[in-house]
């Protein structure tokens, strides 16, 4: 659906798509032998994936966790990929990681022997090898304020960008949003009436910091200013089909 003359297309891949959620997370919920607790602020990644929890140690779960008896992984964390900017289903992805617990300087650490990406595409397995070596997106931190900032401040170049999708996806589109970004590309979420698509507008070549990111979006909008074809305007009223 994007601009056919990019010649690299690259996306991030399941296991850094899954180190990538849970590095922007701000919460997760966690089961363990029947506790099951929202937690907030609570988790942190380290760089070979085990992920350590700061729960109270006088607390069920931390007792539930560390008495679990050992054989099929006893503990399950949720994380929930949701879109910063407004959108419809704004859950982007879910990972599951299932492991044990241990103790680990007052904090809870699993190691992850089984995870799960679920896009809407569908759920993929992780191996827990190569989601210990997977390296989150680099601007994973950054994402949020990164589209929030396009979506409030230039939506002008949004509407521009749309000059890099094919005419036919935008039919009865009544709008375009900002979806997602990471160092390989932008996705853009075209709502109508009673559906919605999304379409990836991929860099000519990774962006690994903001200042990188800058410049990959202004070749974007110096491609979308020299489409040979423009689409449709987009109609602001209540599209009788969804194209």
């Amino acid at each position: 659906m994007g601009d056919h003359t990019h010649g690299w297309a690259a996306a991030p891949g399941a296991a850094e798509r899954a180190r990538s959620v849970l590095a922007a997370a701000w919460s997760c919920t966690v089961t363990a032998e029947g506790t099951r607790e929202e937690l907030v602020g609570a988790h942190t990644v380290t760089d070979d994936g085990r992920v350590l929890l700061d729960v109270p140690e006088d607390g069920a779960l931390h007792a539930a966790a560390l008495c679990a008896p050992r054989g099929e992984p006893s503990a399950v964390l949720e994380f929930a990929d949701v879109a910063p900017v407004p959108v419809r289903d704004r859950v982007r992805a879910r990972v599951w990681l299932a492991g044990w617990f241990s103790a680990e300087d007052g904090r809870l650490a699993l190691r992850p022997t089984r995870v799960v990406l679920r896009r809407p595409s569908g759920a993929l397995l992780v191996g827990p090898d190569e989601f210990a070596a997977a390296a989150p997106d680099p601007l994973a931190g950054a994402e949020a304020r990164l589209l929030t900032h396009l979506a409030d401040c230039h939506a002008d170049a949004v509407d521009r960008l749309t000059r890099l999708v094919d005419p036919a996806s935008l039919q009865g589109a009544v709008r375009v949003r900002p979806l997602a970004v990471d160092r390989h590309g932008l996705t853009l979420r075209i709502e109508r009436a009673r559906t919605d698509g999304d379409v990836r507008l991929p860099f000519h070549a990774p962006a690994d910091d903001v200042a990188q990111l800058t410049e990959r979006m202004h070749v974007l909008l110096s491609q979308a200013a020299n489409a040979a074809s423009c689409p449709r305007p987009l109609q602001r009223q209540r599209a009788d089909g969804d194209g």
